[in-house]
C-alpha cells in the first residue's frame, strides 16, 4: 500500500462517519446527500493539507476531476446515479495513484458482496419489517453508496492496519 499509516490515521476518524452516513442514506432513501459529498471533500481538503506532502496534494485533486468526468459520463448513459458519481469523485483524492489498482479490486469485491447481501437480506421478512420505509428494499436499482462507503472505509482501515 502506498497510503501512509499517518495519513490513514488522520483521514479515518473524519471520513468513516461520512461513509456510514452515505451507506445508510442510500439504503434508506436511495439518495446520497450532497452534504455528505461536500463533507467528504472538506475532510480531504483540510486534513490532506496536514498529512500529505505539498507536492502530492494538488495531484490528488486531479483524481477528483478525472473521476467526476468518468462518473458523469456513466451517469449520462444511465449506468450509475449522479450521487454515486459525486461521492466517488469526493472519494478519489483519498486514494494515491499507486493504490488505484488495489482500491479497484477492493471496490469490486465489496460491490459484489454488498449486492448479493443486499438482495438476500431484503428477502428476509423480519429485517424488512424492522425497516419498512427503506426505499432500497423495493427498488430494482442497487444502492451503490453502500458499496462506495464500505470500500473507502475499509481502504482507510487497511491503511491504518498496514503500519501496525
Amino acid at each position: 500500500m502506498t497510503i501512509t499509516t499517518y495519513a490513514a490515521l488522520w483521514f479515518l476518524p473524519f471520513a468513516l462517519p461520512i461513509c456510514i452516513w452515505v451507506a445508510w442514506s442510500d439504503l434508506k432513501f436511495m439518495k446520497i446527500p450532497n452534504k455528505a459529498v461536500v463533507a467528504l471533500m472538506v475532510v480531504f481538503l483540510a486534513i490532506g493539507l496536514i498529512v500529505l506532502p505539498l507536492a502530492e496534494y494538488p495531484w490528488r485533486l486531479v483524481h477528483l476531476v478525472v473521476v467526476i468526468v468518468i462518473g458523469f459520463t456513466l451517469n449520462m448513459v444511465g449506468m450509475i446515479g449522479a450521487g454515486d458519481a459525486k461521492f466517488a469523485a469526493a472519494m478519489a483524492p483519498f486514494i494515491p495513484l499507486g493504490d488505484m489498482r488495489l482500491f479497484l479490486v477492493l471496490f469490486a469485491a465489496v460491490l459484489m458482496a454488498s449486492f448479493v447481501l443486499h438482495r438476500m437480506i431484503r428477502a428476509v421478512p423480519a429485517i424488512r419489517n424492522k425497516t419498512p420505509d427503506w426505499v432500497s428494499w423495493g427498488s430494482k436499482k442497487f444502492p451503490m453508496g453502500l458499496s462506495l462507503g464500505i470500500a473507502l472505509g475499509t481502504y482507510l482501515v487497511l491503511g491504518v492496519l498496514h503500519g501496525a
